[in-house]
């Protein structure tokens, strides 16, 4: 029996075009397998499975885990409900207290590393334990690997109380004596917060861990360059990836109290509110929410007026700024100022790959334009293809109409 391998090349390239017509029949299981092994023995994968078709024809791949879309040539979506492993951690176990940063009331990238730490650390015997001060306006909470969830909402934790927050924490040590204590290693608070904690409870914390194993911590100092390992101590302070994200299993974040009384304690530190900044005045590396135009905006007066209506920061593209539409300081890309926005509006911009370079930490990339397959909406959170000027004005319109209605709330 003649045991060689052959090969169809005209199917391959017909699963490779997905414009084919005949693209969806060659993408079932017998012609086209994510995994083969090969006449060597070795496994072989197929890259190009990864992700999902999306709406419009596009490879999307959601670094979320919740595939919003179906797998290539399937054409039935996937619900996220499905795809995760429902976990249940018993009431009496002990607990791993995880206290994330929150900006804007939900989690950050951050926030959801270190709680996959802290579900690495727990395993099926602990509990992750989440203390959120404030307002939170996640929703996500079991998603991202929470068993229990303490809210502390009183009126001495709102905005900067970092010795009314360290009260509620020691009040947290006493009454669940947690195992390990995971704290983001971020200028959001959580860097502060965590070596307070560490000296209020006499403990030696570990800063800027990027991993854990076998009960050792690996933790970056020299600038980055170095590693240093030891001893996992009970006080962690993580930096980003120190772990993948909770991807795979779904939890209670049931909600637990605690005693209020025994938060209570004088602070010495008001905080006074917030101070308006002017947005210009803002180094474009440290905005948070950046409104960037590039070779698409016709006119750049509206869009000054977008970013003044908006509160943003403004940012271009190499094109825009070789152009002389806006100043060397505030170009975006790897040949310019890497940005770390929360939310980036990129409006007629292509995106270029060291464009997409300067933005590849950004939280959230809306993109405007009026091209649907141009890298950066295949890059982008969430697009709006039409145009440029018409899609400002709305905006402008919209910004104002909601402006308005909000003072007239306040009378």
């Amino acid at each position: 029996m003649n045991r060689t391998i052959r090969r169809d090349p005209r199917r391959e390239w017909i699963a490779r075009n997905r414009l084919h017509p005949e693209h969806t029949g060659s993408m079932d299981e017998t012609a086209h397998p994510d995994c083969w092994m090969s006449p060597g023995g070795v496994l072989r994968r197929d890259p190009h499975a990864v992700g999902f078709i999306g709406a419009n024809g596009l490879r999307r791949i959601d670094r979320s885990g919740t595939q919003q879309g179906a797998r290539a040539g399937q054409g039935t979506a996937v619900s996220p409900e499905y795809q995760r492993r429902v976990v249940a951690i018993p009431s009496d176990a002990p607990v791993i207290a995880v206290v994330p940063d929150l900006p804007g009331g939900r989690l950050s990238s951050h926030d959801r590393d270190v709680l996959g730490l802290a579900r690495q650390l727990a395993g099926d015997s602990h509990a992750v334990l989440a203390v959120v001060f404030g307002q939170p306006r996640e929703a996500g909470f079991g998603d991202a690997g929470v068993d229990r969830l303490l809210h502390m909402d009183g009126e001495r934790e709102q905005g900067y109380a970092p010795e009314a927050r360290l009260t509620a924490l020691a009040a947290v040590e006493r009454h669940y004596q947690p195992r390990h204590w995971l704290l983001p290693d971020s200028r959001l608070g959580g860097g502060e917060l965590g070596r307070r904690l560490a000296a209020r409870l006499r403990e030696r914390p570990a800063t800027r861990v990027w991993q854990v194993v076998d009960g050792q911590c690996m933790q970056r100092t020299g600038s980055g360059q170095l590693d240093l390992r030891g001893p996992c101590p009970r006080i962690l302070l993580a930096a980003e990836e120190c772990a993948d994200p909770v991807l795979d299993t779904n939890h209670a974040a049931e909600p637990v109290h605690l005693n209020q009384e025994s938060v209570s304690a004088y602070a010495r530190l008001e905080d006074l509110g917030l101070v308006a900044v002017d947005p210009a005045a803002i180094p474009l590396a440290e905005a948070e929410f950046v409104l960037s135009g590039g070779n698409g905006v016709q006119d750049w007066e509206q869009f000054h007026a977008l970013a003044r209506v908006l509160g943003a920061t403004e940012g271009a593209s190499r094109v825009a700024v070789d152009d002389g539409h806006m100043p060397r300081d505030r170009q975006v890309g790897a040949s310019g100022t890497w940005v770390s926005a929360r939310v980036y509006i990129a409006v007629g911009i292509s995106g270029a790959v060291q464009h997409l370079q300067g933005i590849q930490t950004c939280d959230k990339v809306v993109a405007i334009s009026n091209d649907p397959g141009c890298d950066m909406v295949k890059r982008a959170d969430l697009s709006v293809i039409g145009d440029a000027g018409a899609i400002l004005a709305a905006l402008i319109l919209r910004a104002d109409h909601y402006r308005r209605g909000a003072q007239s709330d306040a009378a």
